[in-house]
């Protein structure tokens, strides 16, 4: 299966399994999960990246413990709209998970200002410092993602007249 558009990906998912939402970094790679209507996104996991089969094995068992149905992959787009080299190696995240698992419902969210949104979100609601935030800031992110795409899922079935 080809990295599908967010209107493929959302038919592609059964009903009432989850999707998991990745925010990849340099060092770790932030995993937030949905429930399974699709409605709320959760912080899950920060793994900490070691080599791609090893961290593809964890995020794996992390899916499966879920029964997870597809990967969220965020796309940290520059500002003006165009792709540098973080999106290309988030891409390549996509197509190496793809050649492990085939037929898994994969795609790309914009991300942009999304670790920007959630430590502001920390240190002007929450006052959380420094040290805990370089904690939690990645697996929210990634959950500030997946809740963008959840959303436009929702959109999606609703203008198809569909329920979610």
């Amino acid at each position: 299966m080809p990295v599908l558009d967010i209107v493929e990906f959302a038919a592609a998912i059964p009903d009432y399994l989850p999707v998991v939402g990745l925010d990849p970094g340099e060092k770790t790679i932030g995993v937030a999960v949905s429930d399974v209507t699709l409605t709320v996104a959760s912080p899950l996991a920060l793994i900490k990246k070691t080599k791609f089969s090893e961290d593809a094995e964890v995020l794996f068992k992390l899916m499966g413990s879920r029964k997870a149905a597809g990967i969220v992959i965020g796309l940290p787009m520059n500002m003006d709209g165009t792709e540098g080299v973080r999106c290309q190696s988030n891409r390549a995240l996509g197509r190496n998970l793809l050649r492990l698992q085939p037929h898994l419902p994969i795609t790309f969210w914009d991300e942009r200002l999304s670790t920007a949104a959630v430590t502001r979100v920390l240190i002007d609601e929450h006052d959380v410092n420094r040290k805990r935030r370089a904690e939690v800031v990645d697996k929210m992110a990634a959950a500030w993602i997946l809740q963008g795409a959840l959303e436009r899922m929702r959109g999606i079935a609703e203008a198809a007249g569909k329920g979610f």
